[in-house]
């Protein structure tokens, strides 16, 4: 009998071998399968189940063409993820009755203001994490990047106050950074520290996050940098590497962070699985507090498709959703030429992190559906291709349907422009100069250097071709004296932190 028992042993632990085996050669398959139809410079991918990493790969270059391998200690910006591990710091100084969530934010921060007094005097510090203050999608964004630029975390506290409300206070959602910023800057009050000493000192450090770095750092004293990387003609082509020093940005709480494969898998590992000295890093009761469903989200027509979703909010940091039944924690990072996403399932103590250094889009949502329909219908998921045909299908309908055609577009003269040049100021975004150059009308701000560009006629309209790869814009001339010159986006649907929409630019002066 005992044979039998042992023999029986054997066979199930056989054929578990064989199961984990083949789920590793599908997730492999699917992996590869991306990398291919994206084109994509670098990935890596890590998954959890129950409580422990069950596969990790990494393809691809740090920068295409180095022939320097991704590795899963390669640091990669995490952008928006970053705003979980804010969340957490918050909660880690409200669990040290160093403030509260419902405390005011002008307790901290007595210069606060948002254009509505009534809203700066009832904003609470949680209300900075549920994007549901009233501010436009993206509001103010453009003093974030593109990257470097001279804005300050104090530039952006005094222009909250000139971005108008696209709804009432707490009564919508709309996604926003700026409250993030914002929040980073109430921790470094509350925690007597900068935002950045802070990250190290209640996150990073006590959850191992060895590789995570934010703030002034050195990349020799850190692992391998993955380099973003932007499109060129449909080129993944690698951004200008950086110097030995890596200086801290505006928007570090916002999406700041940057982190290694390993580093995610233990800070997923903390919300799945917490060992005893991380439930006290972080109690039971600040946990719930990060996942609670504050702000309703609109739920989009392909996710009720893909994933039957009913129920999605947003948390203290975290988006909370239904996929398949199945209750979900995520939250996705984008920068130029970055890409991340962290799914969470709670319940089956399961879940995955993706990390791109290209543009990918796409990609992303590709490959975060047929890894979540891993878990949630295993066998049951369609191929990379098919997904990926649906997306590319759906994106040529929009184009078609909503993106005007400018191929006609020529270089504006100074002649036809000469009434319009000058320095335009708007009350957030400071000065730009709408001046003759090199033949040209060359646009350029004065506080964000790589936000420059040429301006072009497209029949009676003008738009702005930025040389950095940004969302182009159209500009709208004042008609009247005293009227503003406003500007909005070529392609309405492009990415909303490309908040042209919200400038409001009066002219100051002339180009001398």
């Amino acid at each position: 009998m005992k044979a039998m028992r042992l023999i029986a042993l054997g066979l199930l632990c056989a054929a578990s071998t064989a199961q984990a085996q083949t789920s590793h050669d599908d997730l492999d398959r699917v992996v590869d399968a991306t990398m291919a139809r994206y084109k994509l410079p670098g990935i890596a991918v890590g998954v959890i189940d129950h409580g422990t990493v069950v596969y990790t790969a990494t393809r691809g270059e740090l920068s295409r063409g180095s022939g320097q391998p991704i590795t899963r200690q390669a640091l990669f910006k995490i952008a928006s993820n970053s705003k979980a591990m804010t969340a957490s710091l918050l909660a880690r100084l409200v669990q040290q009755g160093k403030l509260r969530w419902d405390d005011p934010v002008t307790k901290y921060l007595p210069d606060f203001r948002m254009h509505d007094p009534w809203v700066t005097e009832h904003m609470q510090v949680g209300d900075l994490l549920t994007h549901r203050s009233g501010l436009p999608e993206g509001g103010g964004d453009l003093m974030l990047w593109p990257e470097p630029n001279d804005f300050t975390r104090a530039d952006i506290v005094h222009a909250l106050a000139y971005l108008e409300p696209a709804y009432d206070f707490r009564a919508g959602y709309a996604y926003d950074n700026l409250l993030y910023v914002v929040a980073g800057e109430v921790a470094a009050k509350a925690g007597g520290a900068p935002y950045e000493t802070l990250m190290q000192q209640e996150v990073f450090k006590p959850l191992g996050l060895t590789g995570c770095r934010v703030g002034d750092w050195r990349r020799s004293d850190a692992g391998p940098l993955a380099v973003p990387h932007g499109l060129r003609k449909g080129v993944a082509v690698p951004e200008p590497e950086q110097g030995d020093t890596i200086r801290s940005t505006t928007m570090e709480a916002a999406g700041g962070v940057r982190c290694s494969l390993d580093d995610m898998l233990a800070w997923a590992r903390n919300w799945l699985a917490p060992d005893a000295d991380q439930l006290k890093w972080l109690a039971p009761d600040q946990r719930d507090a990060l996942w609670t469903p504050y702000t309703p989200m609109p739920i989009s027509a392909l996710r009720r498709a893909w994933d039957g979703t009913r129920i999605y909010a947003y948390g203290y940091g975290w988006r909370i959703a239904d996929a398949d039944g199945e209750l979900t924690v995520s939250h996705t990072g984008t920068l130029s030429g970055m890409y991340s996403a962290l799914m969470l399932m709670p319940h089956r103590q399961s879940g995955f992190v993706i990390l791109i250094n290209g543009e990918a889009d796409d990609a992303r949502a590709v490959l975060t559906e047929v890894l979540l329909k891993h878990f949630t219908t295993p066998g049951g998921a369609r191929s990379v291709d098919s997904y990926a045909d649906e997306l590319a299908k759906l994106e040529s309908t929009r184009a078609e349907q909503h993106v005007p055609d400018t191929s006609s577009r020529k270089p504006a003269t100074t002649r036809e422009l000469d009434s319009q040049l000058g320095v335009w100021r708007d009350p957030w975004l400071g000065d730009v100069r709408l001046c003759a150059g090199e033949g040209h009308v060359h646009w350029s701000s004065v506080k964000s250097p790589r936000l420059t560009g040429q301006v072009m006629r497209v029949g009676k309209r003008y738009l702005v071709q930025w040389d950095h790869g940004i969302d182009e814009a159209w500009i709208t001339f004042p008609n009247a004296p005293g009227a503003a010159m406003r500007m909005n986006k070529v392609d309405p649907d492009a990415d909303f932190s490309s908040d042209f929409e919200d400038l409001r630019f009066k002219r100051v002066g002339g180009c001398e």
